[in-house]
């Protein structure tokens, strides 16, 4: 769950900062990828580090 979540905030805030900038249509979808996988990346390690611990 918690890298799902964070592959959706990722994006949105990617995208959203693309656009802030004034960047095209690629720009944005660049943006968006990119910080999707490192907050899903992110995610992870933070999932792998909560079950670690339980």
């Amino acid at each position: 769950m918690i890298v799902i979540a964070g592959v959706i905030i990722g994006v949105l805030w990617g995208a959203l900062l693309a656009r802030r900038r004034k960047g095209r249509g690629f720009d944005i979808a660049q943006y968006a990828v990119g910080f999707g996988i490192a907050f899903g990346l992110l995610g992870m390690i933070l999932t792998v580090i909560l079950e670690r611990m339980v």
